[in-house]
């Protein structure tokens, strides 16, 4: 049975692929072209159901609880920052859309760099500090308890055609 983390790291994976789709089509719009509105459609999807629901959801609602147990003995806790993160996320992503809703490229570009350039940081300070720290300080009990928990919130949340649904999303646009 695969652990947490190793979870969490693959779909930081996805999104990170998500990310880089996102950043070659802000390139496109800086250098003149059109808004492709079928391309940032699935973008917002993408980002709103599979990283903010499926995934971050488990970070939000499992995890970051599980770490700011009184029993858990941290030097210091990050969590705070982490939910920070994501509800700028969130603003940025609600940027990215009313950029599309009034066809602002600029509003747009500006949301998506902000979002990109978050995202990567706040992936890279998870894999490398936040994951790390949680492997040292949570019990194996809990550790072991968490998968079990990811999955049973996969399977309430969405069904595997929804989650197959957004990773074809990185496919479509990626040709692979």
């Amino acid at each position: 049975m695969e652990n947490f983390v190793t979870k969490l790291n693959e779909e930081h994976q996805n999104i990170l692929r998500v990310i880089n789709l996102i950043n070659k089509e802000t390139g496109k719009l800086t250098q003149g072209q059109e808004i492709n509105k079928f391309f940032w459609q699935k973008a917002v999807a993408f980002i709103r159901n599979y990283a903010d629901k499926f995934h971050h959801a488990k970070e939000e609602d499992l995890l970051f609880k599980e770490m700011c147990q009184k029993s858990v003995d941290l030097h210091c806790n990050p969590i705070d920052q982490m939910l920070y993160e994501h509800n700028l996320g969130r603003d940025y992503v609600k940027g990215i859309e009313a950029g599309l809703k009034n066809n602002d490229k600029q509003e747009i570009i500006a949301n998506a760099n902000k979002y990109c350039l978050l995202l990567t940081e706040h992936i890279f300070k998870e894999d490398n500090i936040l994951y790390p720290l949680a492997e040292q300080a949570l019990s194996q009990e809990v550790k072991d308890s968490l998968i079990a928990r990811f999955m049973k919130a996969e399977e309430e949340k969405f069904n595997k055609n929804e989650i197959a649904e957004y990773l074809l999303i990185i496919k479509e646009f990626t040709n692979e």
